[in-house]
């Protein structure tokens, strides 16, 4: 299978195995899928510790990530206004992990357009947390 955007080659080792994934091989520190721990992000792409007002436990927004697929968008009311976002799913074990801003209707949320947001619950912290 192929990856509907490709990673800088500089930035990851890829791989062939049951799927193809991409690896982040010399980052201190990973956010990887917790159901196959395939890598996801980076932890210096990391935009803002900054977590988002939701009832939902999410983790911060993004700018980079591997192994991650993205859905048709769809318009949403969310708790700042409506957007058009699209479901991201890891591309290893197809588990939804979140959501991709893909338009702000209100131009005080145009910042979040492009950005990613993956939940707690599907993510892990890998390589050299302490």
């Amino acid at each position: 299978p192929e990856l509907s955007e490709e990673p800088p080659a500089e930035m990851v080792k890829m791989t062939k195995s049951k799927t193809f994934q991409a690896y982040l091989p010399n980052c201190h520190r990973t956010y990887s899928c917790i159901h196959c721990r395939a890598h996801l992000a980076n932890h210096d792409e990391l935009i803002s510790k900054a977590k988002t007002p939701s009832s939902v436990n999410v983790i911060f927004p993004f700018f980079c990530r591997v192994n991650v697929g993205c859905g048709p968008a769809e318009e949403r009311v969310l708790l700042t206004g409506l957007h058009a976002v699209a479901d991201i799913y890891c591309e290893n074990c197809k588990t939804t992990l979140g959501w991709k801003y893909e338009h702000a209707f209100e131009s005080s949320q145009k910042y979040k357009e492009g950005k990613f947001i993956i939940e707690l619950a599907h993510m892990i912290k890998d390589n050299g947390w302490e």
